[in-house]
């Protein structure tokens, strides 16, 4: 006979690991060609000027330059109005 019950398993301790998204490269900052600027889930912010999207929305240089955030006023299709960021790169 056992000396403790059958426990069985518990099944909310596992943990994913940090995706590490967010904001790499600040407003007036010096970038190289392919660094990346943003990672992010969807397009929380817009790709502007010299700026390439990656396959999971993730925003890269696409030349050498500064980096420049600023926002838009963007219309959605029920007519409402936006302001949404767009991120680009000024050439030196």
């Amino acid at each position: 006979m056992a000396t403790t019950k059958a426990g069985g398993t518990a099944k909310n301790l596992r943990d994913s690991n940090p995706k590490y998204l967010g904001i790499k490269r600040a407003n007036g900052q010096n970038v190289d060609v392919g660094q990346i600027i943003v990672r992010q889930r969807g397009t929380k912010i817009l790709p502007g000027k010299n700026i390439g999207v990656g396959s999971d929305y993730t925003l890269f240089a696409r030349v050498a330059g500064v980096v420049r955030f600023r926002t838009k006023r963007k219309t959605n299709f029920d007519g409402r109005s936006k302001r949404r960021s767009i991120v680009e790169i000024l050439e030196n």
